[in-house]
């Protein structure tokens, strides 16, 4: 391989960044197909005419040994190398190889689309306590805070007797009495 403008020890470095993404018990060792197909994508190596998703997993799936799900930073070298030609086409494959190393030195997985917190509006209204009406008023102080228990009215009665029982309290002197 032609050493060109970018050195492989920052390809690998972006591999590595890649291959933990997503997995916290990965060692950056290996990539699996889906952290493949996301740095293909992030670093635009995936651009929908020349090589798309499907090209990708094949290019994956070709260069993995049989029984494993994982490729090494050698073999994602050998999927980089035929991928290439496919994304520059009319350049050698050095020079193509050194294009898509330029893609993707420097580059991290990005969150972009990820599901953050919805701050709806219909939210805010449903959790302002200073609308709540009725008994859910008592439930909360003036600040908004909830009381907890201190702002029920109904708190059980865990004595051992049937709810309301009259004569709670009573069974000694009965005993007393026999």
């Amino acid at each position: 391989m032609a050493e060109g403008s970018v050195s492989v020890a920052e390809v690998e470095t972006c591999f590595q960044k890649f291959a933990v993404h997503g997995d916290t018990k990965a060692t950056g060792k290996e990539l699996n197909g889906k952290n493949f197909a996301k740095l293909c994508k992030d670093c635009h190596i995936i651009d929908g005419k020349n090589v798309t998703t499907t090209d990708v997993d094949i290019v994956f799936s070709k260069v993995k040994a049989k029984s494993v799900r994982v490729i090494t930073f050698e073999q994602f070298n050998q999927a980089l190398t035929e991928l290439a030609p496919k994304r520059f086409k009319g350049k050698s494959k050095e020079e193509a190889l050194q294009q898509l190393y330029g893609l993707i030195v420097g580059k991290e997985p990005s969150n972009v689309g990820i599901t953050r917190v919805a701050k709806a509006a219909a939210v805010d209204r449903l959790t302002d306590t200073t609308k709540y009406t009725g008994s859910h008023k008592e439930r909360f102080d003036d600040s908004g805070k909830g009381k907890g228990k201190a702002g029920r009215e109904d708190i059980p009665d865990t004595s051992g007797y049937v709810s309301a029982y009259k004569g709670s309290g009573s069974y000694d002197e009965k005993v007393k009495e026999a």
